[in-house]
């Protein structure tokens, strides 16, 4: 008989599962996602024109309350490739995390890519803000439960 570890069947069980979901994902969500593209996607980024960052983050605000998650990430995109430090876009994203309920859990997906991007390469660390960018335009349009009382609360808007 042979004595396996509840650590061995977790690990076992958990890429069972996660072979049934990419699967799941591959044939219920859109197909052959091996050939998906990028976000942003070249035609969303060419119709962003502007470089000024207190333009990309009102373009960045109206994409989002339009839940238009192409134009989120699009204008993410463009904010990051002028050079324009990730500060201003964490605060416009982490407002979003904090008051709307999203699917993903917002406040633990804005801490988790907030972290990654800090501690990803220069060359990919962008990618997490835009992945953060299309969940908050998504998950906009459902406050957060007990975001209002809080805010009653605190006193602020």
């Amino acid at each position: 008989m042979r004595v396996t570890s509840s650590r061995s069947l977790s690990l076992a069980a958990a890429l069972v599962l996660a072979g049934y979901q990419v699967a799941l994902d591959r044939t219920e969500r859109g197909g052959d996602f091996q050939t998906w593209k990028n976000r942003p996607l070249e035609a969303d980024l060419a119709k962003v024109t502007s470089t000024k960052i207190c333009d990309l983050l009102g373009d960045l605000k109206v994409a989002i309350e339009a839940n238009d998650q192409s134009r989120s990430c699009a204008v993410v995109a463009k904010y990051g490739e002028e050079g324009h430090a990730e500060a201003n876009v964490l605060h416009v994203l982490r407002d979003y995390a904090v008051s709307q309920d999203g699917a993903l859990h917002a406040e633990k997906y804005y801490k988790t890519t907030s972290d990654d991007f800090a501690n990803t390469s220069k060359q990919l660390r962008w990618r997490h803000l835009v992945a953060l960018a299309r969940v908050t335009a998504s998950e906009f349009g459902r406050e957060a439960a007990g975001h209002h009382e809080a805010c009653e609360l605190l006193g602020s808007t």
